[in-house]
């Protein structure tokens, strides 16, 4: 019964994440795109500290630890939501959503670069059929988006950066609570952010200000502290109980809501390349990602030992 609350719960989740792609569209076309990214992370990762001291779990970092989080929130919240805010702003929610769901593959590829993770023949085709499928979306281009864009490659350098983040996280996951860890991220990064924002985007905050409606900042808060701050623990919390390589599985379920959020409310068209594209990502993660050999592989072990 255990096991069927946390399925349900990342069946929930990844509804939420694939809807925040619309909604992060919608915050980033209506605001300039930075400076309301680093108010939103900012909102996300105080929400998490939040959380987090109802249940006790809120403590200081060690140097060692301080120093991980710090490189991976330059990562994972400077660069990778620097990329998505600006990639958005200059391509479809539908693509962004589509090539989001590389992000798994793009880990492996550095697990296997820097980690020593071996190289499989699954793993070897899962790849070249996720890279293809994204190569098809961005390259056979739609009505608003012809060929490759800079949004493509903006939404690719931000699923790299994330990835990067990921190896990163590794090397300090065993010692710091992952949702403490998510927390701490998310509040340095979003600094970074604000600054960058006040550089770049002079009247970043009083556009906030004047372009603020009830509905937008609905919008804002769902996205911050549902879609980022909760979503991101209960799924941290869902790879402690049924492992990495069952709940990464149901991220694939990601650019699929990506794209009925987009249908619906942002009236974007679904042509054939985005089904193509989606299937083949879908392939490309469960096998490239070693989900697929390593449950197998747990299901002999529990054989043999039975």
């Amino acid at each position: 019964m255990k096991a069927y609350r946390t399925y349900v719960i990342l069946f929930l989740v990844m509804v939420v994440w694939g809807l925040n792609v619309t909604a992060t569209k919608i915050l980033v076309t209506n605001f300039l795109p930075v400076t309301i990214t680093g108010i939103r992370v900012l909102t996300a990762g105080l929400t998490v500290f939040l959380l987090l001291s109802i249940i006790k779990k809120v403590r200081w970092l060690t140097k060692k630890e301080f120093w991980y989080v710090f490189l991976a929130s330059i990562f994972n919240v400077v660069a990778h939501h620097y990329f998505l805010s600006i990639g958005l702003t200059e391509t479809t929610a539908t693509n962004g959503g589509l090539i989001m769901g590389m992000s798994p593959l793009l880990t492996t590829i550095l697990a296997i670069s820097f980690l020593g993770t071996p190289l499989t023949l699954l793993k070897s085709i899962g790849l070249l059929l996720g890279f293809s499928g994204v190569a098809f979306i961005v390259l056979e281009g739609n009505s608003q988006v012809a060929g490759i864009s800079f949004g493509d490659g903006y939404i690719l350098l931000s699923v790299l950066t994330q990835a990067v983040s990921f190896i990163l996280i590794k090397r300090v996951a065993h010692t710091l609570d992952p949702r403490l860890m998510t927390g701490y991220m998310m509040v340095m990064g979003s600094l970074f952010l604000i600054v960058i924002g006040l550089i770049e985007e002079p009247q970043g905050f009083a556009g906030v200000v004047e372009n603020s409606t009830v509905s937008l900042w609905l919008i804002y808060f769902a996205s911050a502290c549902i879609a980022t701050a909760v979503g991101h623990m209960l799924y941290n919390e869902a790879i402690g109980k049924i492992g990495a390589s069952e709940a990464s599985i149901f991220i694939n379920l990601n650019p699929f809501f990506a794209l009925v959020g987009a249908y619906l409310f942002l009236d974007e068209q679904i042509l054939f390349q985005h089904i193509f594209g989606f299937l083949l990502i879908i392939t490309g993660v469960l096998l490239g990602s070693g989900a697929v050999e390593e449950i197998r592989n747990r299901r002999l072990r529990k054989k043999h030992a039975a």
